[in-house]
């Protein structure tokens, strides 16, 4: 919950700058929902896309205060994130409700950027990747495993989102190896098509590192994405 209409300007205003020189990569940014329209008004000439970080899984009707996603789609949203770790902590999403907010965003032509991931104590105990797997079944048992083919699937530790720690390259690349598997055993070719994001404290510093592991495919940037230096030069290694 950040960002000021004079402070997302400047922001955007950089962003756009710096994705000048990149030819590989493509870059999105998902605002609070009172900035889509300045989102739209500056990024709708580039080529980067935005999106919004949450919507209702009811299409219409009586539910005050929710956005649908074809609210969203009116906006020119292309993407939206569902299931963030936060939203499951902080409002008690849980991974059924999480899957017809995928399935909602898809209905309407969104991109539903689906976040997984474990806390420490879950890590601790050895349990990632079955806690992983059930918030991929979620979706897959309701709607197929090709629904994944529709989505992008974020793999978000946690343990290190907003606590400056990091996963491993190694480690974060275990976990994006064995949710690339999981699709593939239910979804076939749709795993390599489908992008897997590692989102946990990716800064400048270690995005290269990450972003040359086989399975990862990109970052869900979060605190350094208010820093329009330190997103950019994200995307650039991203770009190589």
């Amino acid at each position: 919950m950040h960002g000021r209409l004079s402070d997302n300007a400047k922001l955007l205003a950089e962003v756009v700058g710096g994705s000048k020189a990149l030819s590989r990569s493509q870059q999105a940014v998902c605002v609070p929902f009172p900035y889509l329209g300045q989102a739209r008004d500056i990024l709708r000439e580039t080529p980067i896309a935005w999106g919004a970080q949450n919507l209702s899984h009811h299409a219409a009707g009586a539910h005050t205060g929710e956005v649908s996603g074809g609210m969203l789609r009116d906006l020119g949203c292309a993407y939206v994130i569902v299931g963030h770790s936060e939203r499951r902590a902080l409002y008690g999403e849980d991974s059924a409700t999480v899957a017809l907010k995928y399935k909602a965003a898809v209905d309407v032509g969104l991109v539903p950027i689906l976040c997984v991931g474990e806390t420490l104590a879950q890590r601790e105990a050895g349990d990632t990747e079955s806690v992983v797997d059930a918030q991929l079944a979620a979706v897959t048992a309701r709607f197929g495993a090709q629904a994944l083919a529709a989505g992008v699937i974020a793999y978000e530790p946690v343990w290190a989102i907003g606590t400056g720690k990091t996963a491993a390259p190694e480690q974060a690349q275990a976990v994006h190896a064995h949710i690339r598997a999981r699709v593939a055993g239910g979804a076939g070719v749709a795993a390599e098509q489908v992008k897997i994001l590692y989102g946990g404290s990716v800064k400048a510093s270690n995005a290269a590192q990450l972003f040359a592991m086989p399975d990862i495919d990109g970052g869900l940037i979060g605190g350094a994405s208010l820093i329009g230096s330190e997103f950019v030069a994200i995307c650039r290694a991203a770009d190589q």
